[in-house]
């Protein structure tokens, strides 16, 4: 005969129970209170009030988006209710629960906080010898915006609804002064009227902002232009074709989205689908750690672009590395100049390699020609890369940096952002980052 456990649901508590016995001791949540109290007060942004109900915390909102985050949990609703189903996020919060706008709010409201709490539990992963700043890896990853890509529109496809909108719109304002004449129903007409208004300011707006864009970039490609005309007309005899001046009008396949139009239309490689999404970069420790030190967003497909910029902005927090391994996406002259005038020693790939199983299912490509290098610093990165020290240097960046985007879209779950703008998701990545780094640095605390 089985014996059983007795259990009684209904069974009362004679004293509350304490939270923390119900953790264990290396439970996360720990870590990452304990560092949600090193973020200054100052960071916050406090909302000023004379009366009504007191606020939350902000270290605990804090301390409770991170852990959510860590936990797979990114929405405002998702955890609200967290706050009442698990223990972690009870403990975290305090056996209280803030209503999921305030969760929104204080998300958008707080990247100053965000960031310094990314940057105190890095200063405590370098105090307790988990981070050193040596070698660092640096990668993007396509994440989808909260926006669909079937919103996005081309540029001659919103100058031609612009003008279809404004003859409806006409004629639904003929129709109206009908409706009042006649004494009819006066409000179904004003109804479709404002939709089609709302639709054109949509429209007048994306199609403004794609026209001050291509106005921006042509004023800052015109003293490159300017340049090479002043070549081309100092030279004599047969000068060939003239420099072509930058055009202020953007292109008609230009696209842009209603929803967020920060969003670009981008893919992983030529076998991925086009997704409405953002380029969110990281540099990853690679001395063993695996911590991100430092994040950005781009909107932009490319990653040359932002390479520099993106390593130079851990001059302010816990300092620069001493060499930085990059794919040959972020294979930029100029950006290799501005790391090196800081010291810093950037390991670039020259070509992309195309290394084949010796039993591969699937057929062998065409033999192609390889491109041809001329740029000096591509030839000396190259023949440098070929070395066998610089070589093994540079494998540490795939085992690295690329694990570190499986754990957040596979593990933690973030394969969206949930917020739009360039400003708000740069804001969020960092917390996707920070979370992350409270994960790991929890983990290597217990090993």
């Amino acid at each position: 005969m089985s014996s059983f456990i007795p259990f009684d649901r209904s069974q009362p508590y004679l004293l509350p129970p304490d939270l923390k016995s119900w953790l264990p001791a290396d439970d996360m949540a720990h870590f990452i209170v304990a560092a949600v109290e090193r973020v200054p007060m100052s960071a916050f942004c406090v909302p000023v009030r004379t009366g009504g109900k007191a606020q939350y915390h902000p270290r605990l909102m804090l301390a409770l988006l991170i852990f959510s985050y860590a936990n797979g949990l990114f929405s405002s609703r998702r955890i609200e209710r967290a706050t009442y189903r698990d223990i972690g996020v009870r403990f975290v919060a305090a056996n209280l629960h803030p209503d999921h706008d305030t969760i929104a709010t204080f998300r958008r409201t707080n990247r100053t906080a965000i960031e310094a709490a990314f940057a105190q539990v890095l200063l405590l992963a370098r105090e307790t010898g988990l981070l050193r700043l040596g070698v660092v890896s640096i990668d993007g990853t396509k994440i989808d915006a909260d926006a669909s890509k079937y919103r996005s529109l081309r540029y001659d496809r919103i100058r031609a609804l612009r003008e279809q909108l404004a003859v409806d719109i006409a004629k639904l304002m003929d129709q109206a002064e009908h409706a009042d004449a006649t004494d009819s129903d006066p409000q179904a007409l004003p109804e479709a009227l404002a939709r089609r208004e709302t639709l054109k300011a949509k429209l007048d707006e994306a199609c403004a902002r794609l026209e001050a864009d291509a106005k921006a970039q042509a004023e800052a490609a015109r003293s490159a232009y300017e340049k090479k005309k002043a070549v081309y007309d100092a030279k004599t005899g047969r000068r060939g074709r003239a420099p072509k001046p930058p055009d202020d009008e953007p292109l008609p396949d230009r696209q842009i989205s209603l929803t967020d139009p920060d969003s670009r239309l981008m893919r992983r490689s030529d076998a991925h689908e086009f997704r409405q999404a953002y380029n969110a970069q990281a540099v990853v420790c690679a001395e063993g750690s695996q911590l991100i030190v430092t994040t950005d967003v781009v909107a932009t497909s490319a990653d040359a672009p932002s390479f520099a910029s993106t390593v130079l902005s851990m001059e302010n927090t816990i300092g620069l590395p001493k060499t930085v391994l990059a794919d040959t996406g972020y294979a930029n002259g100029q950006a290799v100049r501005d790391l090196r005038k800081k010291g810093i020693d950037p390991l670039v790939a020259i070509g992309r390699p195309r290394a084949r199983r010796p039993y591969d299912f699937r057929p062998p490509p065409e033999n192609t020609e390889p491109r041809r290098i001329t740029e000096p610093w591509r030839l000396a990165m190259k023949d440098r890369l070929e070395t066998t020290e610089a070589g093994d240097v540079y494998r540490l960046r795939k085992q690295t940096v690329e694990p570190v985007f499986g754990i957040i879209k596979s593990i933690m779950g973030f394969r969206r952002f949930s917020l739009r703008s360039l400003a708000k998701v740069t804001t969020e990545w960092t917390l996707v980052a920070l979370a992350y780094n409270c994960k790991r640095m929890a983990r290597l605390h217990a090993a």
